[in-house]
Order: structure tokens, then C-alpha cells, then sequence
């Protein structure tokens, strides 16, 4: 049985280690990358089963991650994802 594989692209590491923790605990095969650049020059059209996008990187924002990976494959799967920044305690 092949294992569905899931695309994670986020600007944090640590998030996108998380969400990978999760998925591979649940049976996916997961591909993450923190350069959204270097993941659209390795997405193949119909690898994935699901994406996950960060909406703020930079470079290119999740957003237009999005546009550029449907010319490549027009029906995708994708859950955005965002997070809010809590400001260290030494700043406040």
C-alpha cells in the first residue's frame, strides 16, 4: 500500500517539523521545505495528496506559492497556514 504524501512549505522550521511530526505519526510520507523558491523547483504535478502553505515567507508569500504551483498541477488540495508572532519578554 503507497503511503499519501503531503507537501509542507513553511518559513519556520520548527513549525513545519511539528506539522511533519504529526502527518508521519499518521501514516503520510511528508516532504517539507523552508524556501517556498525550492519547493516549487521540486514540486512534481500529482505527487501530492495535500499541501500546507505558510502565508507570510519571504521571497514569496503562500499565496503566490499557490498560483505558481496550479500551473503546474490545476487541482490541489491545500490547507494555509499562519501563525502569530509573540514577542520575546524582553522586548515588551
Amino acid at each position: 500500500m503507497m503511503r499519501r504524501r503531503i507537501l509542507i512549505v513553511a518559513e519556520e522550521p520548527d513549525i513545519s517539523l511539528a506539522v511533519e511530526s504529526v502527518l508521519e505519526g499518521g501514516g503520510f510520507k511528508v516532504d517539507s521545505f523552508n524556501d517556498p523558491l525550492l519547493a516549487l523547483k521540486n514540486f512534481k504535478a500529482s505527487a501530492y495528496f495535500l499541501l500546507f502553505l505558510d502565508i507570510n515567507m519571504p521571497k514569496m508569500n503562500g499565496f503566490e506559492l499557490y498560483l505558481e504551483i496550479k500551473k503546474i498541477q490545476s487541482r490541489v488540495k491545500l490547507c494555509f497556514l499562519t501563525a502569530m508572532r509573540i514577542p520575546r519578554l524582553s522586548s515588551i
